[in-house]
């Protein structure tokens, strides 16, 4: 707590950045549960989904850290509800990531190898999607020292951008690897088939949270 409190002395967006910290940490996890299933390599995906659920963990305990402090903290230079929505839909992202960890888990599940090259190319879809949204974020604390206002935020636009562009690229990736997910309909067992399905829509929720944010920045900086 004394940390996230001495956090906000420098900025409102330092703690969340210690937060988004963490979540990256979850979101890097993506891509290697994705190989271990590709892989066959239960032992690692097991160790890699452990990981998951601690790292979110942490993630969840610093987002109620950052509440409890927010109300106490003053001369905020964003609407605090604001800045609430937007510590929610980065910590989401951890969410999201558990989520995965548990469609891949939840029974043995091999991907198929007509897909594989799909799947990837989603997959790194929608972590450009989370890169670019980080890359947002480390510019913060430099625009709050320049008065958080939009006409110093030039760079921080460009990105916002980059960041919708990136989670339309990820709806359309996952558009097509649902459709042909579903033309092997006759191939796979019906649970294999639907938590393969759950798997790729909660994957691009990364992307949806992503883009949420970006949103909900522009309209900060609008303010």
């Amino acid at each position: 707590m004394a940390l996230i409190a001495e956090l906000f002395q420098h900025s409102p967006f330092e703690p969340l950045l210690h937060h988004l910290k963490i979540v990256r940490q979850c979101v890097t996890l993506v891509r290697p549960m994705f190989e271990a299933v590709r892989d066959e390599n239960d032992g690692e995906l097991d160790e890699l989904v452990k990981r998951v659920f601690k790292t979110e963990h942490e993630a969840d305990t610093i987002k109620d850290e950052i509440r409890q402090v927010i109300p106490r903290t003053f001369f905020l230079p964003v609407y605090r509800g604001d800045l609430l929505g937007y510590l929610k839909l980065q910590d989401d992202m951890a969410d999201s990531v558990e989520d995965i960890a548990i469609l891949l888990t939840i029974k043995k599940l091999r991907m198929p190898p007509s897909l594989v090259t799909q799947v990837f190319s989603y997959v790194e879809t929608v972590l450009r999607a989370c890169d670019k949204n980080h890359e947002m974020n480390e510019r913060l604390p430099d625009l709050v020292a320049r008065g958080f206002v939009a006409e110093q935020a030039t760079g921080l636009m460009d990105l916002i951008r980059t960041v919708e562009k990136a989670e339309w690229e990820a709806d359309k990736a996952q558009y097509s690897l649902s459709k042909a997910l579903f033309a092997m309909e006759d191939e796979l067992k019906p649970s294999d088939l639907m938590l393969w399905w759950r798997a790729f829509l909660e994957l691009g929720q990364l992307a949806n949270h992503a883009e949420k944010m970006a949103e909900r920045l522009r309209r900060m900086l609008s303010q």
